[in-house]
């Protein structure tokens, strides 16, 4: 195997702290998936403990084919080790491995809190690399508990969407997204840039929205709103209930790296 790309990432994790994104894999992801000959996903960088890629491994199992495969990467050799313990062949194995995938290949890749690390410039080749074997890509990043989560759904190296989504119960604003954002985005969120100005309608319409009939019909309301007021939301009030909110990337930002012309910003 090729010595694995990356660097080793924080590893915080807990419990439950990806269902939204397992979730929403299970639908965006799950034809292909099913149509797959190995219906192969990969979690990269899972973190300290292997938790979140038991759970994918199941919720992927229950929701979509009961023979799909997981395998957990992760550079630090370490976190490989106390993995394995956990490990259930052929559904469920963890690798040490990077961006170049272990030389494997996905139908999707999930990397989530990994990138948030890396300089901004260095998201899009990242990108690039996890999916050049013609994986799709869910990259993106969330709190702590996953009540507050964003992530881009990435195909032959370009952004397709981005989704938001919130424990509606938890969501005080949606300018709450904001710290959370892709790497590729948060550094954009300024004046003038598409994803300020998506945040900026977001939180108009759920100001405007205020309702006394709960956090879920409020946001129900505000996605309607947003659709109505010409943002091209996509999916319907299925998804919405869940607290997600998905648009097409170029209503967010460029497809590509930024234009570079002055230092570059540091990772987080």
């Amino acid at each position: 195997m090729s010595r694995p790309v990356g660097a080793i990432t924080r590893g915080t994790t807990n419990p439950n702290r990806l269902r939204r994104v397992d979730n929403f894999i299970a639908y965006r992801c799950g034809d292909l998936l099913a149509a797959a000959a190995e219906p192969l996903v990969i979690d990269l960088g899972y973190g300290a403990t292997p938790v979140t890629a038991v759970e994918l491994h199941a919720r992927l199992a229950a929701a979509v084919r009961a023979d799909v495969a997981v395998v957990g990467l992760e550079i630090d050799p370490v976190r490989v080790e106390a993995a394995r313990p956990y490990a259930d062949p052929p559904g469920l194995e963890f690798r040490r491995g990077g961006f170049e995938l272990a030389g494997l290949r996905p139908v999707v890749v999930r990397a989530f809190n990994v990138l948030r690390q890396y300089a901004e410039h260095e998201v899009y080749a990242a990108w690039r690399q996890m999916t050049a074997t013609g994986a799709l890509l869910v990259e993106g990043t969330c709190d702590e508990l996953g009540r507050i989560a964003t992530w881009a759904v990435v195909s032959e190296g370009r952004p397709l969407t981005l989704t938001l989504s919130a424990r509606l119960s938890d969501l005080d604003h949606p300018a709450t997204f904001a710290e959370r954002l892709p790497k590729a985005l948060i550094h954009r969120n300024v004046a003038g840039e598409p994803i300020h100005e998506l945040l900026r309608a977001l939180g108009r319409a759920w100001e405007t929205e205020a309702t006394p009939f709960g956090p879920r019909q409020r946001w129900l309301a505000t996605c309607r709103r947003m659709r109505d007021e010409g943002h091209p939301v996509l999916d319907g009030p299925r998804r919405w209930k869940l607290g997600e909110f998905t648009i097409p990337w170029p209503e967010v930002g460029r497809a590509g790296p930024p234009q570079r012309t002055g230092p570059t910003p540091g990772g987080e």
